[in-house]
């Protein structure tokens, strides 16, 4: 099972890995890291395909049969297996909490570390790769050579602390060197331009809109620095949450929760301030407000039953109050369309913590489930070997699983509490183990078929006998 799911993965991350001049050693650290992330999958399937396969084997060459004439019920010849399913599930559940979350991170590290152990990997051929640390894009025509360091038809776009291009380098050829022990890449440059835009006073910009100058050969320096020493504390990718165990994760989602209230409610007031609505009214005092007369002149004026606010002004000035409000409502519907952006993607963050939390005690419930279903299931089909049994145990995953991915997907985006997403392919699961078990418990096939065709014939009577009647 675990070689069948690696070679998904192998189609998954097909295009990251293959022609780009990766050692084997490299694919394989990857796809080492990557395993125990599949026991997620695999560890259910094992644990139901096992149990079927098991239990339709003894029920095949009439072991139950000797072993109910012996006394010996399912339950107690179950017990052994149920004992150490139990165990399973506990040792599944520290491995989704310390080795997926520790596997995870490893993979992270590799992938960011990955420009550093071949650094023209981190060149894309015909298109333009992004240095953030740099601040610059760089597009090459072609890479040859040894380990593709030689570079054809360079363009390099830097960057200002405005993330704005200011200057443009051109070059025929290039060459990337660096060292193991190094975080910097060296990239020569030969025979080349190099453009500038000049910041200076906007007098000067008629005279001297950019610098020009040609080049023999020209020595950049790439820091790497922050690709090795990367913060999992400042790094906000949404798949963080799988590098997390329950306690960091249960102290996460409550500082998340909090963070998201203080955001809604510091945004809602100062958009409240913005507006100027719901200002509470100061109390009228004639002895020390001096514009009490001018008060009671608008109140005359304006009758709230008849009137609106605008007729408070001057024709002149209703066209210049109304242009204003405009203005100012669609300036905060604008603020408020892009925070709702902003806080959906945080909810998500949320969501997907509260998920994963979730998720690692139902795996190792699911274990246990699917045994229940499976052990069962075997001794009423009473089939061993890889047909009948391998077939029921992929149709019997594929509902769990698709079951799960569904729930996760509608979790994550808050049609479903995340709760109940992670929960819910294993609660579908646990009746049918319930009814399976007692079917098997009571020596009876998965249908009777005979009971329904009994249950219609007496329908059918009921309904001639009120015809003849």
């Amino acid at each position: 099972m675990m070689l069948i799911f690696i070679f998904q993965s192998i189609w998954l991350f097909i295009d990251d890995l293959a022609g780009k001049g990766l050692d084997m050693a490299i694919i394989g650290k990857f796809f080492f890291y990557k395993m125990p992330e599949l026991t997620e999958k695999v560890l259910p399937l094992t644990v139901l395909l096992s149990s079927i396969l098991t239990f339709g084997s003894l029920a095949e060459s009439y072991e139950f049969a000797a072993m109910k004439a012996s006394g010996v019920s399912l339950q107690r010849a179950m017990l052994p297996l149920i004992i150490f399913v139990v165990l399973l599930g506990g040792v599944t559940f520290y491995f989704a909490n310390s080795v997926i979350p520790a596997s995870e991170q490893k993979i992270f590290y590799l992938r960011r570390n990955i420009a550093n152990l071949k650094p023209a990997i981190a060149i894309a051929e015909g298109v333009f790769s992004d240095f953030e640390t740099a601040n610059m894009n760089i597009k090459v025509d072609r890479k040859y050579g040894d380990n593709d360091s030689f570079l054809e038809n360079v363009i390099i776009h830097q960057k200002d602390a405005k993330n704005i291009n200011y200057r443009v380098i051109k070059a025929k050829t290039g060459e990337l060197k660096s060292s193991e022990k190094s975080n910097i890449i060296q990239l020569i440059l030969n025979d080349g331009n190099l453009y500038q835009s000049v910041q200076g006073k906007s007098a000067d910009k008629r005279k001297y809109p950019f610098a020009q100058g040609d080049f023999k050969s020209y020595t950049m320096n790439i820091d790497l620095s922050e690709f090795n020493n990367v913060d999992l504390e400042e790094e906000k990718d949404l798949r963080t949450e799988k590098m997390k165990n329950t306690t960091r994760l249960r102290k996460d989602i409550d500082s998340l929760k909090q963070d998201n209230i203080r955001r809604v409610t510091s945004f809602s007031k100062v958009t409240t301030e913005r507006m100027g609505a719901f200002v509470p009214l100061p109390k009228l005092d004639s002895t020390k407000n001096k514009s009490i007369a001018l008060q009671d002149t608008i109140r005359k004026r304006f009758d709230p039953s008849k009137d609106s606010v605008i007729s408070l002004y001057e024709e002149w000035q209703q066209l210049q109050v109304m242009s204003s409000a405009k203005a100012s409502a669609t300036n905060v519907l604008t603020s408020i369309q892009g925070k709702k952006k902003e806080m959906e993607k945080r909810y998500e963050f949320h969501r997907r913590h509260i998920l994963s939390l979730h998720k690692k005690f139902a795996l190792a419930l699911s274990c246990v489930i699917l045994f229940f279903v499976g052990a069962p299931l075997g001794a009423i089909i009473r089939k061993g070997g890889l047909g009948l049994p391998m077939v029921i145990a992929i149709v019997l995953f594929l509902v769990y699983y698709f079951l799960g991915v569904f729930a996760e997907n509608y979790s994550k985006k808050g049609n479903m509490h995340p709760a109940l997403g992670a929960w819910l392919s294993t609660f579908v699961m646990l009746p049918l183990g319930i009814f399976l078990t007692r079917r098997a418990t009571a020596d009876k096939g998965l249908m009777s078929f005979g009971v329904v065709i009994d249950f219609f014939k007496q329908l059918f009577k009921k309904k001639d006998k009120k015809a003849v009647s």
